[in-house]
């Protein structure tokens, strides 16, 4: 089973060569890929009111994340890129392609584009986007995205996009970009039958936000019955597993790994943060002991 490492957005700070430090060394420890989350603006407390603000408020520290991504692609060598989730539709899609194809290019092909709709309605206001359509939107954009990593000179005409006969240069090295799926929350552990069904029909692949109890094995289960409702196979669509690692030992992870692998999940990603761990030792040492926990158990 593979394995990844969620970059600890919010626990990480600003020095860049502790953060450097500590990409350096989840690669060399032999993860598979490092998992970026993205937000682009966080919202006050003392105006606004949502669960997660209590992690992804205006005072945590996030790094804007494709301008991470540059950065990361140019001081790694086969480390996977993933967006963990970038919020789709609160970004223009064309830009988008252009940033992602950018960071393929610069990566070598490293790049995976996790995608989501997001739950702060604040910064799709201040970024002039949408709420309320964002689910059905994203789906086009995905569509638009395929279109300009293949196709040199594209001419689409949906319900939210225009592209009069304009292409990307560079493309990506992968056409397409593979995208991925992130979908669930603490605050939210049954998504919406819609996005499940987005993900049997349009993902390439799907980084679930809850645990592999006897919910999660619901809800992989009706994943599957979606992708196969559209003449899908679903074992051509990869699951990977969330692993906290706060509260629990070696003996706890091997048993979400060991959970995982039972619900058919092909790669599982290590959560480090919430531990009150320093950055970015306390942060490689416990993802070290996670690795050869997996290392174990394969």
């Amino acid at each position: 089973m593979k394995a990844g490492a969620i970059f600890p957005q919010t626990e990480c700070g600003t020095d860049v060569a502790a953060i450097g430090e500590f990409v350096r060394t989840v690669e060399a420890m032999g993860f598979d890929h490092l998992f970026v989350a993205d937000h682009v603006l966080g919202a006050d407390p003392k105006f606004h009111s949502h669960p997660s603000l209590a992690t992804y408020s205006h005072e945590a520290v996030v790094h804007e994340a494709l301008t991470l991504m540059a950065y990361l692609a140019a001081i790694t060598h086969r480390l996977t890129l993933a967006t963990g989730i970038l919020i789709l539709p609160q970004r223009q899609t064309a830009l988008v392609a252009k940033q992602a194809a950018e960071i393929d290019v610069l990566s070598g092909g490293r790049l995976r584009l996790g995608v989501g709709v997001g739950w702060n309605a604040v910064e799709f206001e201040a970024l002039n986007e949408t709420f309320d359509n964002r689910g059905r939107r994203s789906a086009e954009q995905i569509a638009v995205l395929r279109a300009l990593w293949t196709q040199p000179v594209v001419d689409f005409r949906g319900e939210f996009h225009r592209i009069s006969h304009a292409g990307l240069n560079p493309m990506p090295i992968q056409r397409p970009i593979p995208i991925w799926f992130g979908v669930g929350s603490r605050d939210q552990p049954v998504p919406p039958e819609a996005a499940l069904r987005r993900i049997a029909r349009l993902a390439d692949g799907w980084s679930p936000n809850f645990a592999p109890d006897t919910q999660g094995q619901a809800l992989v289960a009706r994943v599957h019955q979606h992708a196969r409702e559209t003449g899908r196979d679903p074992a051509t669509l990869p699951l990977e597993g969330r692993i906290r690692l706060a509260g629990r030992g070696p003996d706890g992870w091997a048993k979400q790994v060991a959970a995982w692998n039972a619900l058919g999940a092909t790669s599982v990603i290590a959560e480090p943060r919430g531990a009150g761990l320093r950055f970015p030792e306390g942060h490689l040492d416990v993802l070290g002991r996670f690795k050869e926990t997996v290392r174990k158990a394969s």
